[in-house]
């Protein structure tokens, strides 16, 4: 799910390892609840469209590609 996605993305910060969760705009309100009682409401992630589940192949590959960017910038840019 996304929240448990979000959450796993900030352990996983929280030990020192990149991370960010891809999530659907269906679910963003509740991430940022998950991102604030981590205390961390300005916790960045990547947000697709929704839904993906009725997706063929070549939709999703596309739906990839266009977050590339934003992941490789948000995992390149975490402070240390």
């Amino acid at each position: 799910c996304s929240s448990c996605s979000l959450h796993d993305a900030i352990e996983a910060e929280r030990r020192g390892i990149p991370a960010v969760a891809v999530i659907t705009e269906r679910f963003e309100r509740s991430v940022r609840v998950v991102a604030q009682v981590n205390g961390i409401p300005d916790y960045p992630f990547v947000v697709v469209a929704h839904p993906i589940a009725d997706k063929n192949d070549a939709a999703l590959l596309a739906m990839a590609e266009a977050a590339v960017p934003r992941i490789v910038e948000l995992l390149t840019s975490r402070r240390s």
